[in-house]
């Protein structure tokens, strides 16, 4: 067992022990060879079953890194194009001035549709057809490409809707074809998670049960953080479809295309990353080209939607607060604290699962974090 190993693995155990988490995943890759797999505690508290490598959680939106990876495949094929309007592919979209919109602006989340109706429900985010019809009639914040902010739910679904209406295919399908299958993932990462495979995932759990928001409290903060904003009766965080910890756990969700999050495991979100910089096992996703187009920075400035100054390439966001933050950092973070991020200066892939969502607290992260970044440099 490598000293790197050891570390991470005794910063786990310790994490699950003091109970900061209940069942806990690392991943670490560098240049291409895996380094780091630990695991802790239990996938599922009432069952007990522990925590594998290879048990799949709900990460929220970690998963946005997988779907624009599997953007940049399709680019590198030649199915799509960064600058290929949306409404060549998807005429339904160009309703209220958003027919210049490209997949470039559904990546960089400046498209100007952050939103979803006040009122949408788990099982509006199940129906496909329903949404992208919601989403391709919406009048935008702003004119496309010329502001950016976060996309939480319209993210998976436009870019997923351009790839199917490109290929004929859905989104797990394409991840399952071009990511999944090549690099041995199958069972491991998905979006849509089939019902036969669902008793493998890990059942997500409150951080704070106390802390789950009322009514009252969405009301408030839709007039004091641009986040929870109403906009003629669209919201970027629909309060009956927030990603708590039941709303992962729901049968439904599991199984359905949503790939603005994703279900998979930290190996593999790790191994993905690991393949778009310097390959694995012989399988490479993208050329070194197309990925210095991919993790450039591409925007940056104040998020009309989060209120906060951020810098996004292609898909990713660029830096993360805390050990590994760098220039050449590259990757997403889930709202339940789960995250996975490249760096292709050193060359060094991390995610981190867990199944204590803990809304906005990337400490575990960041704890992990120190320690790869102590031990390795």
């Amino acid at each position: 067992m490598s000293a790197l190993q050891q570390q991470v693995q005794s910063v786990v155990d310790e994490l699950v022990e003091t109970g900061a988490e209940r069942g806990l995943q690392v991943a670490v890759y560098r240049r291409g060879e895996p380094v780091v797999d630990a695991v802790a505690g239990v996938a599922d508290a009432a069952t007990g079953r522990p925590v594998t490598s290879g048990t799949p959680f709900h990460v929220t939106s970690t998963g946005k890194g997988v779907t624009a990876t599997v953007i940049h495949v399709l680019v590198e094929r030649g199915e799509l194009g960064y600058d290929t309007r949306i409404a060549e592919l998807w005429p339904e979209f160009r309703a209220h001035g958003k027919d210049r919109a490209t997949v470039r602006h559904a990546l960089t989340h400046t498209v100007g549709v952050p939103g979803v109706p006040v009122d949408t429900t788990p099982e509006d985010l199940c129906d496909w057809a329903g949404m992208c019809a919601a989403i391709a009639d919406a009048a935008p914040w702003w004119e496309p490409g010329t502001k950016q902010g976060y996309h939480p739910q319209t993210f998976g679904y436009i870019l997923g809707e351009v790839a199917r209406r490109a290929t004929g295919l859905s989104m797990s399908e394409l991840l399952r074809r071009h990511v999944a299958g090549p690099l041995g993932l199958v069972g491991e990462l998905y979006f849509g998670v089939p019902a036969a495979e669902q008793p493998s995932v890990a059942r997500m759990e409150e951080a704070d049960e106390a802390a789950q928001m009322t009514p009252e409290m969405f009301a408030a903060l839709a007039e004091q953080v641009p986040f929870f904003r109403i906009v003629d009766g669209w919201t970027a965080a629909p309060p009956h479809a927030m990603p708590t910890a039941a709303y992962c756990n729901r049968a439904d969700v599991l199984a359905a295309d949503i790939p603005a999050g994703g279900v998979m495991s930290a190996r593999a979100l790790a191994r993905m990353y690991a393949a778009l910089m310097d390959g694995v096992d012989g399988v490479r996703l993208v050329g070194a080209d197309r990925l210095r187009e991919a993790t450039a920075p591409a925007i940056s400035g104040v998020d009309e939607v989060v209120g906060f100054p951020g810098t996004r390439s292609l898909g990713y966001s660029l830096g993360f607060p805390g050990p590994l933050d760098s220039p050449t950092l590259f990757g997403m973070a889930g709202s339940g604290g789960t995250a996975a991020y490249a760096d292709t200066a050193t060359g060094l892939a991390v995610a981190v699962c867990k199944n204590r969502v803990s809304a906005g607290d990337y400490s575990t992260f960041n704890r992990i974090a120190e320690t790869v970044a102590k031990t390795v440099s």
